[in-house]
Parts: C-alpha cells; structure tokens; sequence
C-alpha cells in the first residue's frame, strides 16, 4: 500500500498530520515540544497565557516593585528590587513563541485565555509579531450573573473577536464551551465576525464538595474516550454549513476517537490528557493506529474520509437530531439493562 496520506488544511495552514497538540504544559518545554514534532505532530498549541495570572502579576509588580519606596523606609531591604533578572509571564511567554518558532517546522498557535478587551488586543499583536502562525482565543466566562443574557453574553465574544481580527494579521480561532443555547447559529455569527475557525469543546473544571474536610475543592480530572461524542455531534452538524475550519478536542485517546471526529467532518484534532499521561512520544502511537483505521475505509488520503459520516453525507442523518433519542430510550430494557 502507498504511504498514506494525513494532510490537511486548518486556519488556512497546511499540516502534515491532523493531531494537533492542544494547549497543555508540555509546550513550555522545548524538549517536548520537538518530540512532539517528532511523534508526527501537525501543530502546537502553546500553554494558555491566562488573563488573571497577567493582572495579578501586574498588580504584584506595581505593589513591590514599582511602588516600593511608598511606606515605611526601613522595609524597603524587605521587598525585592526591579532588575533585569525578573521577566513579566508575557515577555516569558513571547520568549517562548520566539523560541519554539525557531526551533520547529510545524505550526505554532498562541493561546489566549480571558473575558476582558483590555490588554488582549496589544497581547494579539505582540505574539503575532512573535512569530506565532495563529491564535486560539478562549474566552471563558462563566455566565454567574443572573442580569446578563445570553445575547450579552455572545456579544462578549464577539467584539472581541472583532477587535482583534481589527489587529492581527495572522488566523484566529475561537475554542468554544458547549453551553450555548443555539451553538450552530453563534458561529455563523462568529463567521460573519472574521472568525477563521472554531474548536469544539473546551473542558471546564467543576468544583467538588469534600464531604470528610467539608469545603469545596477543584481537582484536575483528565478527558475520557466517550467524551468526543459532543463535539463529534456538532462537527457532523457543522460540516459544510459553515466556511469555518473545525477542530475537535475532548476525549482523543486514540487513533480511533481522532478518526471518529474527521469522519463527522473535523479538519483537525487535538490531543491533550492522553499526551499529559503518556507523555509527547504517544502521539506517535496515535498517529499509527490512524493510519490503521484510515486502511478500514480502503483509502490513502484522509481528506477523502473527512465528513463522510457528517449529517449531511450519512445515510441515517437523523442520528444526530431528537428523534434518535425517542428511539432510544422506548428500546431500553430495564430488565436486561442493554438495548434491544
């Protein structure tokens, strides 16, 4: 059999393979980073440069640095002295971007993650002169706010978006939540924004009640194989009926969840949990066992397979709508506990 072929097209940039490595501790080493490469990967997406670690480092700076001789002259030998040794989380994270362009030949997409105008627009810029190809912009705001719609909410998103595709030259991509109320026609609007992608979904961490020390608790929990089942859902949905490129994320475990997605209609999938615990080197396994499944479909080409199992090119479209849920539940048997 030829080589096969796992090229595609994602923000408008040509990747040799669709695993993309998602944002993750791992891009903060260059070691990783190249093995990464190595294991077959088709871009990386850096650690994301959060918007509250910046304001409180801001705050920090201005409070022990900036501000010292305000107070009590005789604590002054106690607060630390502004040299060129200390380095700002975004002039560490430029470094970074500067760093891993140099030394890679995939892709390298800056993440953002923040709620707010300020400051994110001149943040675009500046990694964009850094060198970044792309920008994954992961606004995360969680709606707490009994007196803010959800119109307000999109229109959060979407102004920003809008002033920053107004700075930045390079592509821009919006990782989504799943907590939309019409997710298919917010990113129609997201397109209409100048939008380049969208990746869907993006895991949020729950708090938890501790029960034996009775206070609530965040813990890390990593993705499991049936969670791309929701954004496999909506990639089916979404494919040709947007001029967005998509990308799913959430649960790729294998060469097998990854084949899932690009079969609903993915241009590219991302990894992140199963690389934490297996660390950049499984990527290469995943990649193999993708090549492997794509030889099921008696094709060389990925771009062949990508959307054949999509709402609009499978034979039983209406998988994906309600009905499919009737009839699954009316074909439950308690007593068997399996379906019919």
């Amino acid at each position: 059999m030829s080589a096969v072929d796992l090229t595609t097209r994602y923000l408008g940039l040509d990747l040799t393979s669709p695993l993309i490595a998602a944002a993750s501790p791992l891009s903060r080493s260059l070691d990783n980073a190249r093995q990464l490469e190595d294991a077959g990967a088709g871009a990386l997406v850096m650690y994301s440069l959060f918007e509250e670690e910046l304001t409180h480092q801001e705050n920090a700076t201005a409070r022990f640095m900036i501000d010292q001789g305000i107070g009590f002259g005789e604590a002054d030998s106690f607060l630390p002295f502004h040299d060129s040794a200390f380095q700002h989380g975004l002039e560490q994270y430029l470094d970074q971007v500067r760093t891993l362009k140099q030394a890679l030949t995939i892709p390298v997409i800056a993440s953002l993650n923040g709620v707010s105008l300020d400051g994110w627009i001149e943040h675009g810029r500046l990694l964009c002169e850094a060198g970044a190809d792309a920008l994954e912009l992961n606004v995360y705001h969680l709606a707490s706010d009994l007196d803010e719609s959800g119109e307000a909410v999109e229109r959060r998103y979407l102004e920003l978006l809008t002033a920053l595709k107004a700075e930045v030259t390079v592509p821009v991509a919006m990782k989504l939540s799943p907590y939309f109320s019409s997710p298919g026609h917010f990113i129609r609007r997201l397109a209409e924004a100048k939008a380049d992608g969208v990746v869907l979904f993006n895991r949020f961490y729950q708090p938890d009640i501790d029960l034996d020390h009775q206070q609530v608790v965040s813990q890390l929990s990593r993705s499991r194989p049936d969670e791309i089942r929701l954004a496999l859902r909506w990639l089916a949905l979404l494919y040709r009926k947007t001029p967005l490129t998509l990308a799913g994320v959430g649960g790729v475990h294998s060469g097998a969840d990854a084949l899932k997605l690009l079969l609903a209609g993915a241009d590219a999938v991302q990894l992140c949990s199963a690389l934490l615990v297996q660390g950049p080197e499984y990527l290469a396994t995943v990649k193999q066992q993708l090549v492997e499944q794509l030889a099921l479909f008696d094709s060389d080409c990925l771009a062949d397979v990508i959307g054949r199992f999509s709402q609009r090119q499978c034979h039983s479209p209406e998988v994906f709508e309600r009905a499919n849920y009737i009839h699954l539940i009316d074909s439950y048997n308690p007593a068997a506990g399996v379906h019919l």
